[in-house]
């Protein structure tokens, strides 16, 4: 850490983009620094409000009181400049807010350290400190506008990996966040966080990110119905001997959903008729 810290706040010297896809009701934030467990500060979303990512010498309460203010109508920027305006170390807070209708907006404070700026588009608001230059955040602008292709957890993503091939944090890599939020699309349907994943301390965070991310898509992904495949006699033979191979014994609705299960597939499963290629995948590799 670098300057004089304000009063129990520590600094929080990072590369961040809060941004929405607005078609799939979603909002994120995704967050690269040399700081331990970045995830536990930066990340705060709701969906239908929006998202913030408050940084440097990091206010939390940036986070909640941003989104309450998002919520009774305020924009972005009236949102930043009531936050700030309450804050005595406003100089040294960096904050990017993106809200229900895509507006966005950033906020760097006078006594941030270089590089440190930020930039906003359609959706977006990316923002950094102590970067090695400007091209950091231009790359996670850029790569954002380049790739609404993609849904929005996998497009944060590429936003990171791009801002640190660009220079990234001057001090190094240390760990990386990616939340992404949607109205009732979280686990069970019982939840409204579709991704929340942290690698606290790596030697390369955003790499590690990726890595665990493909691991959430497998678990928790959704395979369109077109995709499944229809369970005839034959597979519902190969089924039965995979499992008891595995141990699951006896009837195949029972211990197919016993086996899911175990496995954390239970997501990915609705009963036997018909099989979400990836859970078929996942029991052909363990029972090979």
């Amino acid at each position: 850490m670098e300057g004089i810290v304000p009063p129990a706040e520590r600094v929080v010297a990072t590369y961040s983009i809060v941004a929405c896809d607005l078609d799939a009701q979603q909002w994120g934030v995704a967050v690269q620094s040399k700081f331990l467990a970045v995830g536990s500060v930066v990340p705060w979303a709701e969906p239908g409000v929006g998202a913030v990512a408050t940084q440097s010498y990091a206010n939390p309460r940036y986070g909640p009181d941003g989104l309450t203010l998002l919520r009774d109508g305020k924009s972005p920027q009236e949102t930043i400049d009531s936050l700030t305006a309450a804050d005595k170390d406003r100089d040294h807070r960096q904050v990017g807010i993106v809200d229900a209708q895509g507006r966005g907006a950033t906020f760097t404070g006078s006594s941030c350290h270089d590089w440190a700026g930020g930039r906003t588009g359609d959706g977006y608001a990316a923002q950094g400190n102590i970067l090695v230059s400007a091209a950091t955040v231009d790359a996670l602008a850029t790569t954002f506008e380049a790739n609404g292709h993609l849904e929005l957890p996998e497009r944060l993503i590429e936003c990171l990996a791009a801002a640190q091939a660009a220079g990234g944090d001057r001090r190094g890599q240390q760990s990386a966040s990616l939340l992404v939020v949607e109205k009732n699309a979280g686990y069970a349907n019982l939840s409204d966080t579709v991704v929340d994943l942290r690698v606290d301390d790596h030697e390369r965070p955003v790499a590690e990110l990726r890595r665990i991310y493909a691991l959430h898509r497998e678990l928790f992904g959704v395979t369109p119905e077109e995709d499944w495949v229809n369970v005839d006699d034959a597979l519902r033979a190969e089924l039965q001997e995979r499992l008891t191979t595995l141990g699951y014994d006896g009837d195949l609705p029972v211990a197919f959903d016993d086996w899911a299960g175990a496995a954390n597939l239970e997501e990915r499963v609705n009963g036997v008729d018909r099989i979400d290629p990836i859970v078929l995948d996942a029991l052909r590799r363990a029972s090979a």
